[in-house]
């Protein structure tokens, strides 16, 4: 069924013809979960370029500067960098009613050769755990929050001042604040009325629990849905704030002194339009299916922090008393939990993993979840009593990775991910992870340089 929003091939065929659209944004996702693609003349499109496009095969190698490290085995400047073939799915084609006349559709990447889909791809992993679901006789259904920070000065001025000139867009935590968040509306409406035009159904926007801080929350759905408006949400973020003269960062902790950016990841699995996690005879309403689930995702949740945490200042999010978590523990409707049960006893119950940053790819996020939470399933792993009171200060429990060098070890060594996923594509990621901490590890920072200039 189309959701409102979401446009036809035929209506959009209409609309290049009438002029209505002129402009069609051909994208595909990249390993940081960002846009990339070309902008097509609409009329072009719809004649020949449907059928598909080309993109250099650098796309799924290069790091945030776009630089081309060496060590990938998919492609290199020894082997020529060549072609992926981006494939349009066209039940994505959308309207970006912020953009005029503009229209997009995501892509999958094939293999110039054989047509298949390129494994490492983010779309193509949660597809396959997706469809590994569907063998188990489920349907995943995900929701993502995405947080995020407004500042004052735009992107441009910002980094003109190489990003020292950081006013918030307001100058106090605005949790829940309705004077405060009205000052934001020439932002925020925006983004909400546009993305729902565009077909992602946009619930609410809120303030977060710091100055300028943000919170846009999306209605759960299917799992491969959830991570499209994830992905398109978090462009139009940017993009929107950028035509109102501010910037908006996902980056999680641009702040020692503030609380970081978080994008918790709610989960269940239905059969049959029902939600197979509830049973109103199960303590707290948990059938023996979510106990499994949720234990496989504790059970390895170290192996696959990475992919909710990709970069070297994700790790600075984990703050005991900044409701980050920073262990592996469940607890019932608990914000200090990595795992947070919600909806007890209800229809609605679901686990909520609060790990995950702003900053992680909302595909490769959700597909290792599933992948873990299936394995439990597989294994009926026992779910441990849920943690009570302040888990910051749980002692004996196992603590989240505390660093981009340990999570990316832990995955190097999963062989749980290197059964589910292959070989290939943890080998790819690795070699991702490698090259942001070596980038890292040759930096000299302002904490260096403030403690040991005079000092040392």
């Amino acid at each position: 069924m189309q959701m409102p929003g979401l446009m036809t091939f035929e209506a959009l065929k209409e609309a290049a013809e009438t002029g209505t659209i002129d402009t069609v944004l051909v994208c595909t996702i990249d390993m940081q979960g960002r846009l990339m693609g070309k902008r097509f003349v609409a009329r072009h499109f719809v004649d020949s370029a449907w059928k598909e496009t080309h993109c250099c095969n650098y796309l799924l190698a290069t790091d945030l500067e776009m630089a081309t490290p060496e060590g990938y085995a998919t492609t290199s400047w020894s082997a020529g960098y060549g072609d992926y073939v981006m494939k349009p799915d066209l039940s994505t084609i959308r309207p970006m009613p912020w953009l005029e006349g503009t229209a997009m559709v995501l892509c999958d990447l094939l293999d110039h050769h054989s047509h298949e889909e390129v494994p490492q791809s983010p779309r193509a992993i949660l597809k396959a755990q997706v469809a590994k679901a569907a063998g188990m006789g489920f349907e995943p259904v995900m929701a993502t929050e995405l947080e995020f920070f407004l500042f004052e000065k735009s992107l441009k001025e910002i980094a003109a001042s190489d990003f020292r000139e950081l006013t918030p867009i307001s100058g106090y935590n605005e949790d829940y604040h309705i004077f405060q968040t009205t000052k934001e509306e020439h932002v925020m409406r925006p983004i909400r009325n546009h993305l729902y035009a565009a077909g992602l159904p946009i619930e609410n926007t809120k303030g977060e629990a710091e100055a300028g801080q943000e919170e846009l929350n999306i209605k759960y759905a299917p799992a491969m849905d959830t991570a499209d408006h994830h992905t398109i949400a978090k462009h139009a973020v940017k993009e929107i704030a950028w035509q109102q003269g501010h910037a908006a960062s996902f980056l999680p902790k641009w702040s020692a002194s503030m609380v970081g950016s978080s994008s918790h990841v709610h989960q269940s699995l239905w059969k049959d339009g029902e939600n197979v996690f509830f049973d109103p005879e199960g303590e707290h309403g948990m059938s023996e299916t979510m106990r499994h689930y949720m234990a496989g995702q504790i059970k390895y949740a170290p192996d696959y922090t990475y992919f909710l945490a990709p970069y070297v200042n994700s790790y600075k999010r984990f703050v005991k008393g900044t409701f980050a978590p920073t262990k592996t523990v469940w607890s019932v409707d608990n914000r200090t939990a990595g795992f947070r049960l919600c909806g007890e006893g209800t229809k609605a119950v679901r686990v909520e993993c609060r790990i995950g940053g702003s900053d992680l790819n909302p595909y490769l996020a959700l597909a290792v979840l599933l992948a873990a939470g299936l394995r439990g399933i597989e294994e009926k792993l026992d779910l441990a009593p849920p943690t009570k009171g302040d888990v910051y200060e749980s002692e004996n429990v196992r603590e989240i990775p505390r660093s981009l060098r340990e999570a990316m070890e832990t995955l190097r060594d999963s062989a749980m991910l290197r059964e589910v996923l292959g070989d290939a594509v943890v080998d790819h990621y690795v070699r991702a992870a490698e090259w942001e901490q070596e980038e890292f590890d040759t930096a000299v920072t302002d904490y260096e340089l403030k403690r040991g200039f005079e000092r040392a």
